[in-house]
């Protein structure tokens, strides 16, 4: 490998990052990773940190994890690459939809089809949607509402169900047809109130009176994240995902569960379905799937859905629609060999438990630091907003939110922030001891950024 002061030097100069402005990267190179190991990453300086987070939400069994290694270096070894467009097929590919089909089945997901990550998942999830209405005689029903604030990727489609301009406005115009109610959200929504239970009610008359404004046989599907992530991990009252379940049900709507990052015991819940006692029509899933060691998603789908497919016999019936990745061998193996860590450690019941201390700990900081506007969370995806004036929610200046991630990465700590908000996602192994680490090194970071 080259020298650090080589890569440091030609990182942005050749490198376009996501989610960055080119510019930007340029006059201040980002950190560049060299090592992970247990949860801990190492930078190019040997600099080593607890990764609070998570890669990107999907190093659930952090960096050391070998089976799933040795399963990705076996597979490779014995088929590196085959298709699974119609005709072949792979070994470990009909074996992992064996346990995912077992895996999935308290939330009634009976079948899957395999993507290349998260947002080809969504895509898929929409298409097949609007292919299942076609199939059941609605052809009309080709919308979409999705809710402000979600997150569910880049592609397209998943651009236009997103609900934040930040992943739009540059793009437009998106996919004609879509819709975005209200966030569930307790700190910041148009209700006037924190009161969770009534926010979960108001968004549903909104979302009963836009039905009826649109004509429900117009609607393909309500997609929304059981906990929304990117957009500041919004945790919604315990009724509002089965409220907006009930109404589908009632108007024949489908619903999309979009768990790219909630899936596989993130909330401390193997779903984010079943954390709310709902069971979704289509669930994306991805990241977690193989410890984010290889690129992969799977689409999971009802037996009411796959019913309407399987029992069509025209063209109509057919999967117009895949990667050249899809069901890839390896990531096939890599998934086998994860399900089986997390299983093996129940990590679900781990990120349940750190995640109450980790809220308790953020807690106390919000009570010793005025910069804190927020705390929330539900397992281990939670967040800190900062806020420069707490009466009036005024979102903290970007360079205060940097200084922030800033001191807690010289602290020892490597923090997410996104706008205003600090996100903490770590892998879900951690310990006590590490959950003691994360918060003490928010600690440092609010306050030299808050002088207290």
């Amino acid at each position: 490998m080259r020298e650090a002061n080589f890569l440091i030097e030609n990182n942005a100069r050749h490198l376009w990052h996501p989610m960055a402005h080119p510019a930007e990267m340029q006059a201040s190179p980002p950190r560049i990773v060299n090592a992970g190991e247990g949860v801990e990453i190492t930078d190019i300086h040997g600099k080593r940190v607890l990764d609070a987070v998570g890669g990107l939400w999907n190093v659930n069994l952090g960096y050391s994890c070998d089976p799933v290694k040795e399963a990705i270096r076996q597979q490779l070894e014995q088929l590196p690459y085959y298709s699974t467009f119609r005709g072949t097929t792979n070994s470990p590919l009909i074996e992992l939809s064996y346990e995912l089909a077992e895996w999935f089945k308290e939330d009634g997901l009976v079948r899957s089809f395999y993507t290349s990550g998260g947002s080809d998942s969504v895509e898929t999830c929409l298409r097949l949607a609007r292919q299942y209405h076609k199939l059941n005689g609605q052809p009309e029903r080709t919308k979409f509402f999705a809710l402000k604030k979600g997150y569910h990727g880049t592609h397209f489609g998943g651009a236009s169900v997103n609900g934040n301009s930040n992943f739009r406005r540059n793009y437009e115009p998106l996919l004609p047809g879509v819709f975005h109610l209200p966030s569930p959200f307790t700190y910041r929504n148009p209700f006037g109130t924190i009161d969770g239970a009534e926010i979960a009610k108001g968004i549903a008359r909104l979302f009963e009176d836009e039905i009826a404004f649109q004509g429900a046989d117009t609607i393909a599907a309500l997609i929304m994240e059981p906990v929304l992530g990117a957009g500041g991990v919004i945790v919604p009252h315990e009724t509002f995902m089965p409220l907006m379940r009930e109404i589908c049900d009632r108007h024949g709507i489908l619903l999309i569960a979009d768990e790219v990052i909630t899936a596989f015991g993130r909330t401390g819940a193997w779903t984010g379905s079943r954390l709310w006692g709902v069971k979704p029509d289509l669930m994306s899933t991805a990241k977690a799937i193989t410890n984010g060691y290889y690129p992969f998603g799977a689409v999971m789908i009802s037996e009411k859905v796959a019913q309407v497919f399987e029992n069509n016999k025209s063209a109509m019936g057919s999967i117009g629609h895949g990667y050249t990745y899809s069901g890839h061998p390896v990531g096939a193996a890599a998934a086998l060999a994860s399900l089986k860590e997390m299983q093996r450690l129940n990590v679900a019941a781990n990120a349940q438990v750190r995640g109450e201390e980790l809220i308790a700990g953020l807690k106390e900081l919000y009570e010793r630091h005025e910069l804190v506007g927020d705390v929330r969370g539900k397992g281990l995806m939670c967040a800190i907003e900062l806020v420069s004036d707490r009466e009036k929610k005024t979102g903290a200046a970007k360079d205060i939110v940097q200084k922030v991630q800033d001191v807690a990465y010289e602290a020892g700590v490597m923090v997410r922030t996104s706008g205003a908000n600090v996100i903490i996602s770590p892998p879900l192994i951690i310990t006590a001891e590490d959950v003691t680490r994360i918060v003490s090194a928010l600690d440092a970071g609010l306050s030299a950024a808050g002088g207290k």
